[in-house]
């Protein structure tokens, strides 16, 4: 993946917000990411120079702003995005970090990863086409991730003379399609990435429209959801035992606080194997004895008593324990060339932990013109999205994935070589079934 960059102006003091980016081929992404960049002066001079010359050996008449984010050659080469580009950049108001995932069908799966962190989506549609059946699969990977707020980004309006007329029943038809998905926030803005209207300054050619620019959408939607107010999750990375002289008998467990914080004296589980007991102490690099670790930190817990804890086991609060089980029914996207199959055995890794699984049955699959479930495919092929009953070796911790990303959420990978094959999501419905 492409490294995020640092900003070359601003020092912002307000919060972070989580983009991605998506759309069908050709509809504007890299263009509009492009834009926010350049209008926002987030753009050094020497990267600016080398798009206008790379522009001008195209025969362009001005910068393909495209170009600051398709940064693989052969992104450059044949005009697509196939990687996911990552792009931090700042205003005064807000940090942001931008997934620009790819828009052709064959990597929806790239999508998932942009996605899965994501706390906004714009997805972008080309206002000649309307809602198209990428469109609609970058929705419904939207809310199989829970993605809170979703925007409509109607771009190439300057191809269509900034008609209303046009812009209005697109902004419908998606939000309709989007509600029915379980979606909880649609904000539609029509856009011009390559002209700049309504990107970062408003359009004077759509004096009909009265909302925000995207920018100011984004710098001023509520990211209500933080992590440090859910139930505490920590999965256990490492076990630490230096046995230095100035600690003989000390014995740590290293990993980062996924979820909510935790406190000397708190007690608590470990799971899968249930053992009750407190924490003792808290541990962060060149600290010792820290008073709260909270979520995203990475830390080292203490434990009062000698239990027997190893790597992939999950420490949370005594009364605020997820379910523990080896059945699983979850919402998937299949994201690898080679189909699953009920029967298939599989490795399922859920934070840190590995086991081996079965594939007990596949359930249905999502038909994205209807929004119905249809059951009982006879194997998932790479995009699709249904659902699937697995059975592990092992039990495991699992929360439902809309109160607990990281914990809610696995991956299905192939022990023969490693690839992995589906992500899932616990307890995330999606659609309706099929009527017999």
């Amino acid at each position: 993946m492409t490294a995020i960059q640092e900003p070359p102006v601003h020092t912002p003091t307000g919060s972070l917000l989580r983009l991605a980016t998506a759309g069908s081929v050709d509809d504007g992404k890299s263009t509009l990411v492009g834009r926010l960049l350049h209008d926002t002066k987030q753009v050094f001079a020497d990267q600016l120079d080398a798009v206008e010359r790379v522009s001008r050996e195209r025969g362009l008449a001005g910068a393909d702003l495209a170009l600051l984010t398709d940064g693989l050659r052969a992104e450059r080469e044949q005009g697509i995005t196939i990687d996911v580009a990552y792009r931090y950049f700042a205003t005064p108001r807000r940090r942001f970090i931008l997934a620009d995932t790819p828009g052709h069908v064959q990597y929806t799966r790239n999508m998932v990863t942009g996605a899965s962190t994501a706390q906004l989506a714009v997805v972008l549609v080309d206002a000649r086409h309307g809602v198209v059946e990428q469109t609609r699969r970058h929705v419904a990977v939207a809310a199989l991730l829970k993605v809170p707020h979703v925007v409509l980004a109607v771009n190439k309006m300057d191809l269509v003379d900034y008609q209303e007329s046009v812009f209005a029943p697109i902004a419908d038809e998606f939000a309709a399609y989007a509600q029915a998905l379980g979606v909880p926030e649609v904000t539609a803005i029509p856009i011009s990435a390559l002209a700049g209207d309504n990107v970062v300054d408003p359009s004077r050619a759509m004096d009909w429209y009265a909302g925000p620019t995207l920018l100011e959408h984004l710098e001023n939607v509520e990211v209500d959801h933080d992590p440090r107010h859910c139930a505490a999750r920590f999965p256990v990375q490492y076990v630490l035992r230096p046995q230095s002289s100035e600690f003989p008998d000390y014995r740590g467990y290293a990993g980062q606080v996924t979820a909510g914080a935790f406190r000397p004296g708190d007690e608590v589980l470990v799971l899968p194997s249930g053992k009750r007991t407190s924490i003792a102490g808290i541990d962060r690099l060149g600290e010792r004895d820290v008073d709260v670790a909270f979520a995203y930190q990475s830390v080292t817990l203490r434990l009062a008593d000698d239990v027997d804890v190893s790597r992939g086991d999950v420490i949370v609060p005594a009364d605020r324990a997820p379910e523990v089980t080896q059945d699983i029914v979850a919402t998937v996207c299949h994201i690898a060339d080679r189909p699953l199959r009920a029967g298939d055995r599989v490795l399922l890794r859920h934070g840190t932990s590995t086991v081996k699984a079965l594939v007990r049955a596949l359930d249905s699959t999502l038909n994205l013109e209807t929004l119905v479930r249809d059951p009982g495919p006879s194997a998932l092929h790479a995009n699709d999205i249904g659902q699937i009953t697995l059975r592990t070796a092992a039990q495991l911790p699992l929360d439902d994935y809309a109160d607990h990303r990281r914990t809610g959420s696995f991956l299905l990978i192939d022990d023969a070589d490693g690839a992995t094959l589906t992500a899932g999501m616990v307890g995330v419905p999606l659609g309706t079934a099929a009527e017999g």
